[in-house]
């Protein structure tokens, strides 16, 4: 272990986080030219790459798919604690406990809050779903605001005046910025979970053992 370089053990983070940077900074530039190019259709002033990263536009997408992402993974997360899929790579064992179910031990290399105990434990002990929460509800408040930003922008581009933030929240156009997000989602998961049943990638972990029987799990 000691051997390995930082980047080799570091390595599924390091990349996954690159692809999302440079993913990030197509979708600011590719954003901020669509905004021009529909504010400059309408007569309006356009906006400089500072003022697009504060636009409602640039928020709103952003937040819309991070809310989505995150809700996935708590709920993903806290589902396959008790919920079981024969035959999946992503399910635990139809039967029987196993080794995350057991109750935590101190011992020398234990986290602190482990040997710590209390409420400390009790907390560390569904933090990962925690984590998600409070990730998701930042995102989701933000995805609001940025969609209010938008949509008040662009009444005010029509000489209208625009709904008030608690009217805005039960308007369809947030909801419906939700929704197609959520439900792509829970597909990807959904089809994850199902397809991993029959079919294998050698040398993932998300994937059963090549000569593995479709009716066994992991």
């Amino acid at each position: 272990m000691s051997k390995k370089s930082f980047i080799y053990r570091n390595s599924l983070s390091i990349v996954l986080i690159t692809l999302m940077i440079v993913c990030l900074f197509g979708q600011v530039l590719t954003g901020w030219r669509t905004e021009n190019k529909e504010l400059a259709e309408e007569g309006e002033k356009l906006l400089s790459l500072g003022e697009y990263l504060h636009s409602g536009h640039f928020i709103q997408a952003t937040f819309e798919n991070w809310e989505s992402e995150f809700l996935q993974m708590m709920l993903y997360v806290l589902l396959t604690i008790s919920l079981r899929q024969k035959g999946s790579s992503e399910s635990k064992s139809l039967e029987g406990k196993e080794d995350v179910d057991r109750e935590p031990q101190n011992h020398p290399n234990a986290p602190w809050p482990v040997k710590k105990g209390g409420i400390w434990l009790k907390v560390y002990k569904h933090s990962l779903s925690i984590a998600f929460g409070v990730l998701f509800l930042a995102s989701f408040l933000l995805h609001f605001y940025g969609s209010y930003k938008d949509f008040k922008t662009e009444e005010m581009a029509k000489d209208k005046i625009p709904a008030r933030m608690w009217e805005y929240a039960t308007e369809s156009r947030f909801w419906f910025e939700s929704f197609q997000n959520w439900q792509s989602e829970f597909l990807a998961v959904a089809s994850l979970v199902i397809l991993s049943i029959w079919l294998r990638e050698k040398g993932s972990p998300e994937s059963k053992p090549v000569d593995m029987p479709n009716d066994e799990n992991p």
